[in-house]
C-alpha cells in the first residue's frame, strides 16, 4: 500500500472519528458541564502531545511559543462555544454548523489580511449563509426563535475559523510539532482557568463521559493531531479538505442510527447548501485562498 493511500485512509477514519464525537459528547453533558468537559479531554490530548512531541518542545524559540499561544486562544474559543452550544442543538445541526469555519477562512482573509476572494469562492460562501440561514432561523423568519445553542455554535465557527488561519501561517514558519503541542496546552490551561468563572460546574463520573473524555482526548485530539500532521504530507490540499468536508456527514449519519434524530425539509436544505458552500469554496476557490 503507497503512502498516499495510506493518508488518505488515516484521514477518512480521523474524519469518522470527529463525526462521531458530536453524538458522544451529547450523549456526556447530559452527566458533566461543558467547559468541565472540555478541559479534562483537552488536558488529556495536551499531555498526549506534549510526550509525543517531547523533543520538538525542548528547541522552542519565544516566537515559535507566542504563535503557538495565539493559535491555542483560537482552540479554546472554538472548542468553548461549540460545546456549550452542543448542549442546547442537536449534533448534526452542531457539526454543519461547525463546517462554517472553512468559508469563513477566506472571508476573514480577506477582511484582515487584505486577501482577495475568488467568484468560486464568493459563490461558496453565498451558498453557505444561505443554507445557514435555512438550518437556524425557523419558518417564521422570526430571529427571536433562533436556538440559542445555534447561535453559540456559530461563536465555534469563528473560533475554529481564526485557528485555521493563525495555525496556517505559524506553521510556515515553525515545526507542526510545536505549535500543535502548545496549542494544545494553552487551550487546557485556558480552560481549567475559565471553568470555575464561566460555569457552575458539576461532574458524574458515569462510564458515558469516562469514555467520551477518552475517545474525544486521545482519539478525536491527541491521535488526530499527529495522524493530521504526517498524512497531509501525502495528500494534496484539496483531497484533504474533501475529506474533511465528510465530517458533518458521518455526524448526520450517528445522529440518525443513535439518536434517531431527523432533519426537516428546511434544515436539511440549509445543511445541504452549507456542504455544498464548503465544497465550492475548498475544491473551485482555494488556489485564490492559500494563507500566506
Amino acid at each position: 500500500m503507497s503512502r498516499s493511500l495510506k493518508a488518505h485512509i488515516l484521514l477518512v477514519l480521523v474524519t469518522v472519528v470527529w463525526g462521531t464525537t458530536f453524538v458522544l459528547i451529547k450523549n456526556a453533558l447530559a452527566d458533566i458541564s461543558p467547559l468541565l468537559f472540555n478541559a479534562v479531554r483537552m488536558l488529556l490530548a495536551a499531555a498526549c502531545l506534549a510526550l509525543v512531541f517531547r523533543k520538538n518542545l525542548a528547541h522552542m524559540t519565544p516566537q515559535s511559543l507566542r504563535a503557538g499561544v495565539v493559535v491555542g486562544i483560537f482552540l479554546w474559543a472554538g472548542f468553548e462555544f461549540q460545546t456549550v452550544g452542543l448542549k442546547l442543538t442537536t449534533p448534526s445541526k452542531s457539526a454543519f454548523l461547525t463546517g462554517l469555519s472553512v468559508v469563513l477562512v477566506p472571508v476573514f482573509l480577506a477582511i484582515g489580511w487584505r486577501r482577495m476572494i475568488s467568484r468560486w469562492t464568493a459563490w461558496g460562501v453565498g451558498a453557505a449563509f444561505a443554507g445557514l440561514y435555512l438550518l437556524t432561523v425557523p419558518a417564521s423568519h422570526s430571529l427571536a426563535g433562533i436556538n440559542h445553542g445555534d447561535v453559540l455554535t456559530l461563536g465555534c465557527a469563528v473560533g475554529f475559523a481564526l485557528q485555521i488561519i493563525t495555525m496556517g501561517r505559524a506553521t510556515a514558519k515553525y515545526s507542526f510539532q510545536e505549535i500543535a503541542a502548545v496549542e494544545a496546552i494553552v487551550c487546557a490551561g485556558l480552560m481549567f482557568l475559565t471553568v470555575p468563572v464561566l460555569e457552575k460546574t458539576y461532574a458524574v463520573w458515569s462510564p458515558t463521559v469516562i469514555w467520551a473524555i477518552a475517545v474525544t482526548g486521545l482519539l478525536g485530539t491527541g491521535a488526530a493531531f499527529v495522524v493530521q500532521a504526517w498524512a497531509q504530507q501525502f495528500t494534496p490540499p484539496t483531497h484533504t479538505a474533501l475529506i474533511f468536508v465528510l465530517e458533518p456527514v458521518f455526524a448526520w449519519i450517528t445522529s440518525f442510527l443513535v439518536l434517531h434524530e431527523h432533519l426537516g425539509w428546511r434544515a436539511a436544505t440549509g445543511a445541504g447548501l452549507i456542504l455544498g458552500g464548503v465544497l465550492i469554496s475548498e475544491l473551485k476557490g482555494s488556489s485564490a485562498q492559500e494563507i500566506e
